[in-house]
């Protein structure tokens, strides 16, 4: 008779691999985590004080980015990029994540590699201040590849109803304030696999030398810690924000803004060019074929979180980021920029189509 493992699972593989997991998600256990891994399920007590808790939730994968690191053979730092994806959605609300939950899949595993990826998963919730509540691994022969995994998440926080950003405050006149990224994060990368055909070919990034699949592979930022703090001061001034992920600034800007009610003009947003930095990855991609307008409209180009904020408050909001940025480590944002991109105005017309609510000027 056929044994699982002659059908190509290894149950001792798995049971290695989950031992490997549970030393990762010790590092983030927080107050009102009831369980740890090894439950049927994850218990998260929700915190008191709340008068009318809204839960929260967002759920992503890391994409084609993982064939990079694939190839590359570096596997520890997807993860960041996976809980970043949905923490900094959760965020966009004005809410910190509480807790979150991986999904590992792959054709054969090895338990060194899976826990590789989850290391990096326990990174990221260690930089958001969420617990990793649990996970499940897959194991499933003859569907994935041989050395390829899929790597997902699911997050979920709570805040207060009345505190929720949902945009509705945003007016006209309100400043646009970006916060850096640093580089391509993980979104767009079937352009850039197209664009990169040597992974191995060395780049010259701030007078380091690397490889190009090296610079690649730079995490997600997580943007977490620094946009609380500014909430808890400038709760009232902050009237919405984005997480600019695949589409770029032409799809993404335009989700925070209400739809115009009937006889209103919609508002939108002017954003003023070379106003921020943009990371030397863009320009490698440009470089190898990538126009313009092609990539303004796949990928974030330096900035991945946009706040709109009352225009008086603004200065000091800008000043709070960049002097906050210092104290966090190397990946929690210790060398994110706050830049002033634009404003919030009034379309002139009906501004049906996405690129006539994200308008350049010089």
């Amino acid at each position: 008779m056929a044994s699982y493992k002659e059908s190509g699972v290894d149950v001792e593989e798995g049971y290695r691999a989950v031992d490997k997991y549970k030393d990762h998600a010790k590092r983030t256990a927080i107050p009102g985590l009831l369980t740890g891994l090894g439950s049927f399920n994850g218990m998260f007590e929700i915190p008191k004080g709340y008068e009318n808790p809204v839960m929260v939730s967002g759920t992503d994968g890391v994409g084609t980015k993982l064939d990079v690191a694939f190839q590359m053979k570096k596997y520890d730092t997807v993860g960041i990029d996976c809980v970043a994806m949905s923490v900094n959605d959760i965020l966009c609300s004005g809410v910190q994540t509480l807790f979150f939950l991986d999904y590992v899949a792959c054709g054969k595993l090895e338990a060194e590699v899976a826990a590789d990826l989850v290391k990096g998963v326990a990174d990221g919730c260690v930089m958001t201040g969420c617990a990793l509540l649990g996970g499940e691994t897959a194991e499933m022969p003859g569907f994935y590849d041989i050395g390829k995994y899929d790597l997902a998440g699911f997050g979920v926080g709570v805040g207060e109803k009345k505190d929720m950003i949902t945009g509705e405050n945003i007016e006209e006149g309100d400043v646009l304030i970006g916060l850096s990224s640093t580089g391509v994060h993980s979104n767009g990368f079937s352009l850039v696999r197209k664009l990169v055909t040597d992974l191995n070919e060395k780049v010259t990034v701030d007078g380091k030398e690397m490889t190009i699949g090296e610079l690649l592979l730079t995490p997600t930022r997580i943007y977490v810690k620094p946009v609380m703090e500014v909430l808890a001061k400038y709760k009232k001034s902050i009237h919405g924000m984005v997480h600019v992920t695949g589409g770029g600034f032409y799809e993404n800007i335009p989700r925070m803004y209400p739809k115009a009610k009937e006889g209103k003009k919609q508002l939108i947003s002017i954003i003023k060019r070379d106003s921020w930095d943009i990371p030397p990855v863009f320009g490698e991609l440009i470089k190898r074929g990538a126009d313009l307008e092609t990539i303004y409209n796949t990928f974030n180009m330096g900035i991945r979180m946009v706040l709109a904020v009352k225009a008086k408050d603004a200065d000091a909001i800008m000043e709070m980021f960049n002097k906050n940025a210092s104290k966090y480590h190397r990946d929690d944002c210790k060398d994110m920029v706050a830049y002033k991109i634009g404003r919030v105005a009034y379309a002139e017309g009906k501004a049906e189509t996405q690129k006539e609510k994200v308008l350049f000027e010089d």
